[in-house]
């Protein structure tokens, strides 16, 4: 299925911030410590770690990056609104139901650590948002400056919502901040 990640840097940060979690525990469990762990935690945090790591080289902050590119060269594609204003750009990504339910388990094994469940359960909400067909279609190959019409302008407004809702629900200051990138 595709979804649309926008290029924010609020989701890229949440969604690295689960790295350091997952190696943490697979470190943990390989060294053991003299701790025996459950059968199966292992390689529920391996699977979720794969997965993160397909999921992250799809992104888009991370596909732009390429060490062969010259600094000349145009990123990405350029989103406008009917009146030519800039729009934060959404990319779509396909993402596996296998791999979302990889990150489930982790999460659901690791809930012990809220900061890593909050994180998780906010990213993984980014990932299963239904992206307005329209909008979808239309981003799905963007190049050079896409001009969304006023109908699909108005999908996209309630979509970035909905991105900025679950990224930044609960502090008022982090929403506020948030929705600026929003334009």
């Amino acid at each position: 299925m595709h979804v649309l990640v926008p290029d924010d840097p609020v989701f890229f940060a949440t969604y690295q911030s689960l790295e350091e979690p997952l190696l943490r525990r697979l470190f943990q469990l390989n060294s053991l410590n003299g701790t025996v762990p459950r059968p199966g935690d292992e390689q529920i945090l391996s699977n979720a770690y794969d997965s993160w790591v397909r999921l992250l080289l799809k992104l888009p902050q991370w596909q732009r990056w390429d060490p062969a590119r010259s600094p000349d060269e145009p990123v990405g594609y350029t989103l406008c609104r009917a009146d030519g204003a800039l729009l934060t750009s959404l990319y779509p990504v396909e993402v596996t139901t296998v791999d979302l339910g990889h990150l489930t388990s982790c999460r659901d094994l690791l809930a012990a650590d809220t900061a890593f469940a909050d994180a998780c359960r906010r990213v993984l909400e980014i990932l299963m948002l239904l992206p307005p067909w329209r909008l979808l279609a239309t981003l799905r190959e963007p190049a050079g400056v896409v001009t969304l019409p006023r109908e699909d302008e108005t999908a996209y407004r309630r979509y970035c919502e909905d991105v900025v809702s679950v990224l930044s629900a609960g502090d008022t200051f982090a929403y506020e901040s948030h929705r600026a990138l929003y334009p």
